[in-house]
């Protein structure tokens, strides 16, 4: 059953790229794009880079390792559209981020 479990404060996520976060052994991407927070898978599908370390611009992050663009909001790959990513609910609760897994 899936449930929201508490992953950063609100402060912690930067503006122009992304954080990564762990729950148990998986690891998330948080983004936070026009003042909504966005998750998604923590590992690129391609080589598996860091998202959670990518640059943000446009609503799009961009894996550190070989620049795959992800649309934060779908999990669409820009230039694969079959290499997508993951997306996951999230919300926020008394200053703290969320994320449903």
């Amino acid at each position: 059953m899936a449930e929201f479990i508490t992953v950063a404060q609100v402060s912690q996520v930067p503006l122009d790229r992304g954080l990564g976060v762990k729950i148990g052994n998986r690891e998330f991407a948080l983004f936070k794009i026009d003042e909504q927070f966005y998750a998604l898978d923590g590992r690129c599908p391609h080589r598996g880079g860091p998202l959670g370390e990518g640059l943000t611009e446009n609503g799009h992050v961009y894996c550190p390792l070989h620049g795959w663009e992800f649309d934060v909001q779908t999990g669409a790959c820009i230039g694969n559209p079959e290499k997508r990513v993951t997306c996951f609910p999230t919300r926020v609760v008394d200053g703290k981020v969320e994320i449903c897994v």
